[in-house]
């Protein structure tokens, strides 16, 4: 199983936990929502769950639960800036589509 992480997002990435000031990494993972089933979840990590896996890539810890790794394996995180929009993007290759709005995707 494995989670990439491109350049662009693992510096943003790293650039966030420096002017943070602490965490040991990302947390990525889904959460049932939205009108296709299930949306992308990302936050700091300061401490580990007793059901997490951690991989180093890029430079950056990615720590995803047992659960959401099954959704997210083969996933590649990037990071975008387009004008005055920016933000993190996944690319998962298990989505088999999102829903109008691009909140949620079903696999």
């Amino acid at each position: 199983m494995a989670i990439t992480v491109t350049d662009a997002a693992a510096k943003r990435a790293k650039s966030f936990l420096a002017n943070r000031g602490k965490g040991i990494g990302l947390r990525l993972g889904v959460k049932t929502t939205g009108c296709s089933g299930l949306a992308y979840v990302l936050e700091f990590v300061d401490e580990l769950n007793e059901d997490d896996e951690m991989f180093e890539n890029n430079g950056v810890n990615i720590i995803i639960d047992g659960k959401s790794l099954v959704y997210l394996d083969g996933t590649q995180l990037d990071f975008f800036k387009e004008g005055l929009n920016e933000g993190f993007k996944f690319n998962n290759p298990n989505a088999a589509g999102e829903c109008g709005c691009g909140e949620s995707f079903t696999v």
